[in-house]
């Protein structure tokens, strides 16, 4: 069971509160737990990846054991302890400004 952590913006739009399980058939990568995000969740649908490239979206980053997953290939491998459920992988919407 995976564990995702999303921005309280996403949560509000999915109807979730705190922490979403998922399960995940195959090698747990960061496309596979999207795609099962996307699944579980239709409502996220082109919310954190574009509808037609699949690419993350701009302003949200991912996060899994204090390491940065946000510019990895998708199918990179997510580290062990997100994938027996200790650690959650976080979805973090980032900030801009000036």
């Amino acid at each position: 069971m995976i564990r995702v952590e999303l921005p309280a913006h996403l949560r509000t739009l999915a109807r979730v509160d705190g922490v979403v399980e998922l399960d995940v058939e195959g090698p747990a990568t960061l496309r596979a737990v999207l795609d099962a995000l996307d699944a579980r969740y239709p409502v996220l649908r082109g919310t954190i990846r574009d509808h037609v490239t699949l690419q993350r979206r701009p302003f949200l980053r991912f996060f899994a054991c204090q390491e940065d997953f946000s510019h990895e290939p998708p199918d990179t491998p997510l580290p062990d302890a997100v994938i027996t459920g200790t650690k959650p992988l976080l979805v973090v919407g980032a900030m801009a400004g000036g």
